[in-house]
Parts: C-alpha cells; structure tokens; sequence
C-alpha cells in the first residue's frame, strides 16, 4: 500500500515564514543595529561573506559560547547544534584545550619550529585512523589543497575527481558540478582560475559504471571523497559502494583521499575506521583541535616514500608560514586526549539516535513527506520521502522555503541549526534535555505548518 502524505500549502507556508520573520527582527534589535553597523566597515556586513546568508535578514551577533550552548548579544540563549558547522564539535571552549591553549601562549605561540606534542598528536591520528604519516596545516581546506599537488607531482596525472555536488573547502578544482553530461563550474562559483572541465572530472555519488568509466582515461591523479557526502544534505554510500571505489582506484593506478572534515562524526577515527576503509591520503580538519585552526593531512607509508622520492617542499606549494604552529598542536593534543574521547564519541552517537528517533517519530506521525538520516554524532533531515542516492537527486530535492522556515522556527525557540541545511551535530556537552528540546520545537514547527 502506498502512504499517503500530508499536504504542504505553499501560500500559507509563505505567511509562516513572515510571521517567523518578524519575530525574529523584533526579538533581536541589537543584532540588526550591529549589522548595519558592520555594514560600513565588512563586505556585507559581515565577517566572511556565507554570514549573511542566515535566515531572518541579518545573522544574530554572538556575545558568548560555552559547551552546547550560545548567546547572542540581544541575550537569547541557543541549544547549538551547528557548533561552528562542526569546527566546534569538542563543544565551545573545552576546559581541557582552554587550559593548554592558556599554558601554550604564554610558551609560545609560532615559531616555525616542531614540539612534542606535534609527534603526540601524528601518532594518535595515526592510531586512529591508521594511516601512518602526517602533515599539518591551518585548515581542511590546506590539507585537501597540498595533497592533491602531492598527488598530481607523484602520479604525473593532471586531474582529479570529485563526486557531483560534493564539498572539499575552498579547493578550486571541487566547485563543480554535473549539468547535462557535461563538467561546468557550480552556480556561485567566484572566479574559477580556469575551464575546470580541464581540472576535473565528476561522477554522481553511487555510480560504479560512471566511476569506472572516468578512470578509464588514465588521467586522474587522485579521487578526493568525502566516505558520504554532506553539503548537499547527507547521502550515504550504497552497500558495496566503497569497496568498488577502493578496487577500481588500486585497477587504474589512482590514488584515494578520504576527506573526514565532517564525517568524523563517525566515531574517534572517522568514518574510515568504522568501516575499515584503505586510503592513499586522508585529510581532516576543524574540530579536532577544539575550534583551533588546525588541519592535517596522513598518508600510507608507501605514498610517504613516493612522495620523499620526488623531493617536494614548500616552494613547490606544499605548506604555509602559520602551518603546524605550536599553539594549534597543543590545543589539538588536549581535544583528542580529554575531550573527543571514545567514551565522549559513544555518548553522542546515542545523543544522535535519540534525536533521529525524535525527528522520525514526528515525521511518521503527522505523514510528512520528509526524511532524516544520522552518520555517527550527526543527524539532518530533508524535504523529501525518499533519501536521495547522489549530489544531483539531493539538490534537485532541495526546498528552500521549508529550509527557511524550518530554520526560523528553531531559531526563534531557542535551537541554532547549521545553516543552508538541517544538520544537527552533537558535542560532548549535548544533552538529553537538549535532544528533547528540538523535537518538541520540530513538532510544533509542523503543527503550525499544517493548522
């Protein structure tokens, strides 16, 4: 039998975001004075472009975060579920990294010299993840960025391959997407330096023919991938799916880079660990350093001696002065000893369960046409029965009004959610109560939609 779902009216849809809408800008005058304010002084307003893209006109202007929670300026508390879009997944401010970041500063701060706890911190990722050497930089975006020219100056290939709608950071050869058949660079895309039809080749996510038949050519250096995709809401890999990505890499002489930035909600070694994937390269960033810049990139030690054998430093690309600094080291080696802990891990990923449970249970009980899916510590739902298998069916199934409203409903009761989607991720510091807190407000969110 075929469900029967509830119906969405779009005109009344549209009189409840304006009625979010003014709520929000009359329950947040100091926040809008300080973007206008700012707008004198910042690129719209704001610190980094993204930023006026919250829902509501303006973004609220933040006075403090501690744990899972944040305040704005106009004195509204918020159950944090973007902490920072997962920069802040040890929670905000940590004591154990405060402590060593306040010790560390006063030591020193850069110096482009190594410390001890640069070596703790390679060999605990190396435990976790289980790939044996590292490099560090300031952000995700660095690490994916040096190991793709690592991986072109020791394959000799020119491209690289990245899956439709997929997100590596700023790396200009991932802005791209699928259009017809053919590589074009994704809308919004500033500047791209050149055709990146040149640079890359793209497949749908889940494709093993399409896969296979973009090695074929010979040309690509490396595949970067995130182990499930998840800026285009999420989408999980297919049973099999990675072990037909890892066979056909090793059959065409490709290198692999995972990308666990986000998926490192899978557990303490990612998703790569949880479900024993083999890469050349995995990259990571944000969180493990307690919202500290910091990046690093790991690698097999048979690539490390490829890499050795072609002689590659820092004037080839490869690096940077603020790199691997020992304040960053110090806050990265307090966040994986004392707070992403394996007990911290196995308390949010049944924080996560429950807030799925939560969602779902919402979902079925009103029969909206809707879907959530968890990866680990991380949870979102999207606007459509069925989860999509690739980047094109998730952006294809994107709603924006319910985005939007589906933000300010949260964000007017006190629950901040990632913008642009509906991702929930949990900190050490999430709590039960915080868990139940969402769902009642989900559930009256769709209520009100459907009154």
């Amino acid at each position: 039998m075929l469900r029967q779902f509830a119906a969405i009216d779009r005109e009344h849809l549209r009189a409840r975001i304006d009625e979010e809408k003014r709520r929000f800008v009359d329950a947040h005058p100091r926040s809008k004075a300080a973007f206008e304010r700012a707008r004198a002084s910042m690129l719209g307003g704001v610190p980094m472009n993204w930023m006026d893209r919250w829902v509501g006109g303006f973004p609220v202007v933040l006075e403090h975060a501690e744990g899972a929670r944040a305040t704005d300026i106009d004195g509204h508390a918020y159950v944090d579920f973007c902490v920072g879009d997962t920069g802040a997944m040890a929670g905000h401010s940590p004591a154990a990294t405060v402590a060593a970041v306040r010790e560390q500063v006063a030591r020193g701060i850069t110096a482009m010299l190594p410390s001890e706890d640069g070596i703790w911190v390679a060999e605990e990722l190396g435990r976790r993840f289980g790939i044996p050497k590292w490099q560090f930089t300031l952000t995700a975006t660095d690490a994916n960025r040096f190991t793709i020219r690592l991986a072109r100056g020791i394959t000799g290939r020119p491209k690289i391959l990245v899956f439709n709608y997929c997100y590596h950071g700023s790396v200009d050869e991932t802005f791209v997407v699928l259009k017809d058949g053919k590589v074009v660079a994704r809308d919004r895309n500033v500047g791209p330096p050149v055709d990146l039809a040149v640079t890359t080749r793209v497949v749908e996510w889940n494709d093993v023919d399409g896969l296979e038949r973009e090695l074929s050519f010979g040309d690509v250096a490396c595949v970067l991938a995130e182990p499930a995709l998840t800026n285009i809401g999420m989408v999980l890999p297919e049973p099999g799916y990675h072990d037909a990505l890892r066979e056909l890499t090793r059959r065409t002489g490709t290198l692999l880079v995972i990308d666990e930035t986000h998926t490192m909600s899978s557990g303490p070694g990612g998703y790569t660990a949880a479900h024993h994937l083999q890469p050349d390269f995995l990259t990571v960033g944000k969180a493990l350093a307690g919202g500290i810049p910091w990046g690093a990139y790991g690698m097999t030690d048979e690539v490390a001696a490829r890499v050795a054998a072609a002689d590659i430093d820092d004037t080839g690309g490869i690096g940077g002065t603020l790199a691997a600094n020992v304040l960053s080291m110090a806050a990265a080696r307090a966040t994986l000893s004392e707070v992403l802990t394996e007990e911290a891990y196995a308390r949010m990923i049944g924080l996560a369960e429950r807030y799925a449970a939560g969602v779902q249970d919402v979902i079925d009980s009103n029969r909206m046409p809707w879907h959530i899916i968890r990866l680990g510590a991380r949870a979102e739902y999207g606007f459509s029965a069925v989860p999509p298998r690739n980047g094109g069916e998730a952006a294809a199934a994107m709603d924006h009004e319910l985005d939007e409203y589906a933000h300010l409903n949260a964000l007017n009761r006190g629950i901040l959610l990632t913008p642009f989607h509906n991702m929930a991720l949990m900190s050490p510091a999430t709590t039960q109560g915080d868990i139940d807190a969402h769902t009642e407000v989900f559930a009256e969110g769709v209520r009100r939609l459907l009154a």
